[in-house]
């Protein structure tokens, strides 16, 4: 009986990582090829071991959302900006999966889910093919991915609350070339809250905006998931965020298929750095 080719336990060069790479093993039937730092310990190996037995859940959720599968991905978990929490977050060096398959995520000692939290966040974006990277747009998606995937293990990244505190200003008629604005992030991600209020799951959601590629608004995107003018998303959308009691959260509908959700204050407001290079995407 012949076998799927597996992927060779020698690591990829990764976005930033310099040290040692610790081959945990390969998700049997995604080929995610999982290493660790092993000058770090018990903890990651644990992290690391964790995400090798949940990656090839993570993979068919991704797949789902995007209906399209992916290829092959190589991660390393470590201590991503000196962090052993989580907080530092992953990168990737773009947004597709031929230059962008080797994923670093950062180690959280004790809690794995947000290991595959950070893993699902770049994954998404491996799966924009090349689309919506550098966009408040495709970094709301990401986000919003990694939360439904990964039990909203990553509530403390929340952007959401950050932009009803600045007034809510409109980033459903304007894209925000970055993805390292808090505020821009924070109006997509209780957009799309929205819009799977209304009935519109990521699955629906993240083709349509593939679609529509780098330049499109989230009114378009409105426009193109419920066939009513794109002009009526602001106004409707800002009417249903000011009748809320208070943004707390990054799912401020809570009608989302995320679990999990964060029911205290703000979060932190946690963003992504600036990127190393004109190509890499990265989360923290």
């Amino acid at each position: 009986m012949s076998h799927p080719l597996r992927r060779s336990s020698a690591a990829p060069q990764w976005p930033s990582y310099t040290g040692t790479s610790q081959y945990v093993g390969t998700s049997p039937v995604a080929m995610a090829a999982i290493y660790v730092d092993p000058s770090l310990g018990a903890p990651a190996l644990q992290n690391a071991k964790d995400l090798l037995a949940d990656a090839d859940r993570v993979v068919a959720a991704n797949n789902a959302i995007f209906g399209v599968p992916g290829d092959p991905v190589s991660v390393i978990v470590f201590a991503l900006g000196g962090q052993t929490d989580g907080t530092g977050g992953a990168d990737h060096d773009a947004c597709n999966y031929t230059t962008g398959g080797a994923i670093e995520v950062c180690a959280s000692y004790g809690n794995s889910m947000r290991v595959s939290a950070l893993f699902e966040a770049e994954l998404s974006e491996c799966s924009m093919g090349g689309n919506l990277c550098g966009q408040n747009t495709g970094e709301a998606l990401s986000r919003w991915c990694a939360a439904a995937i990964g039990d909203n293990a990553l509530a403390d990244f929340a952007t959401a609350p950050a932009w009803a505190q600045q007034g809510m200003p409109d980033f459903v008629n304007k894209t925000d070339n970055t993805d390292q604005n808090a505020i821009s992030t924070g109006c997509g991600m209780a957009f799309l809250s929205w819009l799977q209020s209304l009935g519109y799951p990521l699955n629906k959601i993240a083709p349509a905006m593939v679609k529509l590629g780098t330049s499109a608004t989230f009114a378009q995107l409105y426009a193109a998931l419920t066939g009513a003018p794109q002009a009526q998303a602001w106004p409707k959308f800002l009417a249903a965020a000011k009748a809320l009691p208070k943004i707390v959260n990054d799912d401020p509908f809570g009608q989302s298929s995320a679990k999990g959700r964060s029911k205290g204050g703000a979060a932190k407001g946690k963003r992504k750095p600036a990127t190393r290079s004109n190509q890499r995407r990265s989360h923290r």
